[in-house]
């Protein structure tokens, strides 16, 4: 079969390999004599499936032995709603850096739990840039700093993360880890929905401080309080056990490509070959983000018209690209590129832009 051209934002491409293993796998995982997803939860098959899942990531990203590496459900938008549950005490204020429709909805949620305050917008700009969060306006007793660090609806994505700060930087990396290596350090906690870079929707990746579970209060529903993960090695309840075993297929592959450093040189090498179409094209195609902005996961571009976008939006569809339609909340157009997205797809799509380009 010919496989898709496929850019879509999320659930998004699965590296090849990871499917084939999976598929070959699937019916007799490891001469169990069942597939993965049939495995009790508490057997010693599955549970090396999930120590392996833990490590792998461990060693990718280099995380320190102070942190937990916690498997959850409910995507980011419960993490949304988790973080200021566990980590935002009354009298204490949770600042937001609001960078796009994400972020947005992480304020949301956290206005339900307690006192929040905006740290830094680039709303009035239409979240076309990265605003710059000084970390002298943050208030050393402040609760925690929340930013979101790719921006998949607008294509922006932070280049370089705030510094000196004296309190905790939470992040919300749904969309852009494993794109690049990452100091851990930086951070107090990181979440990540999977099904962007990680592996299929249904996990949720959460990396933390383990100082930071003293503040988790005991009065939290046990599922909601992130004690509760971190004591019983995410397996309290019935964990998804397929999604955790493709996570460890997809991390498998990242190493195998190379590890994060030769990841990162592939995702800057697609990203420039699709502005280069568009930085060249004449104002053909717009990129929404500002340069010292611009998504290496994420590519947004609206076209001089709309009669363009929508005859250019068919045209690919004609050509076997799906999902270059932009959100639905922006319009336009929006290739997602993630790490599983290869790079002769993206020397297709560009190859495909300049050809509508000239013809139109």
């Amino acid at each position: 079969m010919n496989r898709a051209l496929n850019f879509n934002a999320g659930p998004a491409a699965l590296p090849e390999w990871a499917l084939k293993e999976a598929q070959n796998e699937l019916l007799n995982f490891r001469n169990t004599g069942m597939s993965v997803m049939e495995l009790s939860h508490r057997s010693k098959d599955y549970e090396a499936v999930h120590n392996e899942a833990q490590s792998l990531l461990r060693s990718l990203l280099s995380i320190p032995d102070q942190y937990e590496i916690l498997f959850l459900q409910g995507g980011a938008s419960l993490q949304f709603s988790m973080v200021p549950m566990n980590l935002l005490k009354e009298g204490q204020t949770a600042y937001y850096a609001l960078t796009g429709s994400w972020s947005e909805k992480a304020l949301k949620e956290a206005v339900k739990v307690g006192k929040t305050e905006v740290a830094v917008s680039s709303k009035e700009n239409n979240y076309k840039n990265i605003p710059v969060l000084d970390a002298s306006s943050i208030p050393s007793d402040a609760a925690y700093v929340h930013i979101t660090s790719n921006n998949t609806i607008y294509g922006t994505q932070w280049k370089q993360f705030p510094s000196g700060l004296n309190v905790p930087l939470i992040a919300d990396m749904s969309s852009d880890i494993l794109c690049k290596p990452l100091n851990i350090e930086q951070f107090d906690l990181i979440y990540a929905g999977a099904q962007k870079n990680l592996g299929p929707s249904g996990v949720t990746v959460v990396i933390m401080k383990k100082d930071l579970l003293e503040r988790s209060s005991d009065n939290l529903p046990t599922m909601l309080n992130y004690n509760t993960y971190a004591k019983n090695n995410s397996l309290y309840n019935t964990p998804p056990t397929f999604g955790i075993y493709l996570l460890s297929l997809v991390l498998k592959w990242v190493t195998d490509q190379g590890g994060l450093e030769v990841i990162e040189k592939k995702n800057e090498q697609k990203a420039s070959l699709l502005y280069n179409e568009i930085d060249n094209s004449n104002g053909f195609y717009n990129g929404h983000a500002e340069l010292d902005s611009r998504s290496t996961m994420n590519v947004t571009f609206t076209l001089n018209s709309e009669e363009a976008t929508k005859s250019f939006l068919t045209q690919a569809k004609e050509a076997g690209f799906v999902g270059l339609n932009g959100h639905r909340s922006v319009g336009g157009c929006r290739a997602s590129i993630y790490n599983a997205v290869p790079y002769e797809n993206v020397e297709r799509l560009a190859q495909f832009m300049n050809d509508f380009r000239k013809n139109y």
